[in-house]
């Protein structure tokens, strides 16, 4: 029996904050990602000669015959989100109670980024969790339970 092998150059690319996005507004956070896609991701996969293998809720899988045009299309997709309008504007259409956590160690989203998060989301609060990176739940899991218990003790009507 004769097994064909062939090399391939995969792409794998998600939205950095997705859950985030869209606890804070699903609908536009799936508009926003749709525009993303046809207007950036999908032209450049095809400019680059990509094969969509797999889609996820954020995320895309992309299969390139050819490690360049992999890296090509990963570059320009870069540069293309550098490029776009910031909207950290739309943060200030959210109107509930908000608690912001990141960790002091937070290279994501860190603690200017929650900063700007606060001052765009009337009422909101920040806390910063020591010794915490990114994922701050399994990080410091009582610290978190804690920041979290106290929100929701402070905000019956949630």
């Amino acid at each position: 029996m004769s097994q064909t092998r062939r090399l391939a150059a995969i792409l794998a690319a998600d939205v950095a904050g997705y859950s985030r996005l869209m606890g804070a507004d699903e609908e536009g956070t799936l508009e926003r990602l749709k525009a993303l896609r046809r207007e950036l991701v999908d032209p450049k996969i095809a400019e680059h000669h990509g094969r969509i293998v797999e889609t996820t809720g954020d995320g895309v899988l992309v299969e390139f015959a050819s490690a360049v045009d992999a890296v090509r299309c990963a570059v320009e997709m870069q540069r293309g989100m550098a490029e776009r309008p910031d909207s950290a504007s739309t943060l200030n259409t959210i109107n509930v109670p908000t608690l912001i956590i990141t960790g002091d160690k937070d290279k994501m989203t860190g603690v200017a980024e929650a900063e700007i998060m606060k001052q765009n989301i009337a009422g909101s609060q920040m806390r910063v969790i020591a010794k915490a990176g990114h994922y701050s739940p399994w990080e410091q899991p009582e610290e978190v339970g804690k920041l979290l218990r106290q929100f929701l003790d402070s905000n019956p009507t949630i």
